[in-house]
């Protein structure tokens, strides 16, 4: 009997073992995933008419170095594969069915551009594969309902033409407004925007002139005269970094001096404001959620100093001056919080499951009283801006974060 009952135990313990172990039955992949490796796929504008926000994704691949060299997360490394688009909406298609098809990726992750990451919007969807953080203020990358697969990071383009459109209604209400836009949907939707918030009456009897420009032209010099000779008072640069440069620079030399407001994605004083000339940027008015390390207020934040270390040691060569450079690593620290709270389930399914239940998220680099939310039914997760006005060689916040939706704090 003891004999018996001793094989029985003896059985029951071979069995026991032969089981698979917890923390091996949990782990759950996807394409992209392995025990060592997790693939990450990128496209940014290396070369062309935007390739200052090159500096985003050289960024992004320099902390993803850093993670690697402090063993990865949750043991797996990041092959972060970028690619070049050069800013041509079917280049991007090429290059994400690439990613996608060829390299097996994961997820793509921060790909820059409204026109680029529309092109490949339902592709991504139809696939199934994350499309997330898009490096684009576009509204429809929050679009849950038709496209759960997207989800932007940064503000929206609408929500900042709200808080601008709130500004000159409270402290300019008189005022001519001539705006000079990019031809797609980034420059419609921060006309859209402020027009929602001036109201029609408003918008007929404030906005003077709208000239666009398109990419493919070499300057907008002309479109600034004309926008001068509207008799405006208020300038409303919503140009990319080269061409909002280039108006910021041009309105100075024909002696034209309205108040002038920068779209944020231009407001990087290493690829905008200095090109444009300092003494030329003295006054412009700007949204922002990110700390600008050129200004002093943060000359010893915690944040701004880890910051500063990672590029001094990852990537030196990076323009400190530069908010692309912060923009990077932010978006970077954004996505390993999803990839650490998806623990061994590295499923598409689960990535976007995480990517929508950051609660209350705090971010080092983002300005006080900024946080990200996200939820199934909320894809924004920046909803938060502060207004800042240019003096010396640096933009000096004032006010508190308002909700581009509601106008409130």
């Amino acid at each position: 009997m003891l004999q018996l009952r001793l094989i029985f135990l003896a059985s029951i313990a071979v069995a026991v073992a032969l089981l698979p172990h917890p923390s091996v039955a949990q782990k759950k992949y996807d394409t992209g995933v392995s025990d060592t490796e997790i693939k990450i796929g990128n496209i940014m504008p290396y070369s062309g008419p935007q390739s200052a926000y090159a500096q985003i994704g050289r960024t992004e691949a320099a902390y993803f170095k850093m993670i690697n060299d402090r063993g990865g997360i949750n043991g797996r490394k990041i092959n972060f594969i970028s690619y070049d688009d050069a800013w041509s909406p079917p280049k991007t298609v090429e290059q994400a069915r690439r990613l996608v098809e060829d390299d097996e990726v994961l997820l793509i992750f921060g790909g820059a551009g409204t026109q680029t990451n529309n092109a490949i919007q339902k592709y991504m969807n139809q696939k199934r594969v994350p499309q997330l953080f898009v490096a684009s203020g576009g509204a429809k990358f929050g679009d849950y309902k038709n496209f759960p697969w997207t989800m932007g990071w940064l503000p929206t383009y609408e929500a900042e033409g709200r808080i601008y459109a709130r500004y000159i209604l409270d402290h300019l209400p008189h005022g001519k407004i001539a705006i000079l836009y990019q031809d797609d949907d980034s420059g419609r939707d921060y006309l859209k925007g402020l027009k929602d918030v001036l109201g029609e009456a408003a918008t007929k009897r404030m906005i003077v002139a709208e000239i666009s420009y398109d990419l493919s032209e070499p300057t907008v010099d002309s479109k600034v005269v004309a926008l001068k000779s509207s008799g405006a008072d208020i300038f409303f640069d919503e140009a990319s970094p080269k061409f909002a440069a280039q108006a910021i620079k041009k309105a100075a030399e024909i002696g034209w001096k309205p108040t002038l407001f920068l779209a944020s994605i231009s407001n990087s004083v290493g690829a905008v404001l200095k090109p444009a000339g300092l003494d030329n940027s003295q006054g412009i008015i700007s949204s922002n959620y990110l700390k600008d390390p050129t200004d002093p207020t943060w000359k010893d934040d915690p944040a701004i100093r880890e910051w500063s270390a990672f590029m001094d040691e990852y990537f030196p060569q990076g323009d400190k001056s530069s908010i692309f450079t912060v923009y990077g690593y932010a978006s970077a620290q954004t996505l390993m919080q999803v990839l650490k709270q998806c623990g061994n389930d590295l499923t598409r399914d689960n990535i976007m499951k995480q990517a929508a239940n950051l609660a209350h998220f705090e971010l080092g680099l983002l300005l006080p009283g900024i946080v990200i939310n996200t939820s199934p039914t909320d894809y924004y997760p920046i909803e938060q801006m502060q207004l800042s006005r240019f003096k010396g060689d640096h933009g000096e916040l004032f006010g508190r974060p308002i909700s581009g939706d509601t106008g409130t704090e």
